[in-house]
């Protein structure tokens, strides 16, 4: 079974003045983890980028943060809208590469990262929330959001990797 990992919004304008640094090392953290476990076995890492908004002049703050390893290997997609699948080409990528089980991690539980999830399910993959790879504002939609999804840890990862 061919595995994805989807980075939601973790870029500077997104991000970085929104939440607490500690919570974003930690999420971090475990994206890091995953994707490497992922990438060292051949399955597919992409990142999604929101642009809404993005010009030449502001560019810089729509990219990735420092704290997300991104690799040559690594795939990226841009949207402008909360569902990473609405008017781009991300379900084209994902079924070329034979993916089924679909990990999303990111940025906002409530919105980009739960609308993907969706998005995930209406197009027949199997999507599954990073369990503490997942960020908000609201404590409450993190929460709330493993509590009604499905949620894989990194060390189920592992095994099925492994």
């Amino acid at each position: 079974m061919k595995i994805g990992l989807l980075i939601v919004d973790m870029q500077e304008s997104i991000v970085r003045d929104k939440l607490d640094q500690k919570a974003i090392d930690r999420a971090c953290e475990y994206i890091n983890h995953v994707a490497d476990v992922l990438r060292s076995s051949g399955h597919v890492v992409v990142h999604v980028q929101d642009v809404e908004g993005m010009e030449n002049s502001n560019s810089e703050a729509y990219r990735i943060i420092s704290e997300v390893d991104v690799t040559e290997k690594d795939l990226t997609v841009t949207k402008e809208s909360s569902n990473a699948f609405w008017q781009t080409d991300l379900e084209q990528i994902l079924k070329s590469h034979g993916v089924e089980l679909l990990i999303i991690s990111g940025f906002a539980a409530e919105e980009c990262v739960l609308f993907t999830y969706n998005g995930a399910m209406e197009r027949g993959f199997r999507p599954v929330m990073l369990q503490n790879g997942i960020l908000s504002t609201h404590s409450e939609a993190v929460i709330s959001t493993y509590r009604d999804r499905n949620v894989i840890s990194y060390p189920v990862v592992n095994y099925l990797i492994h």
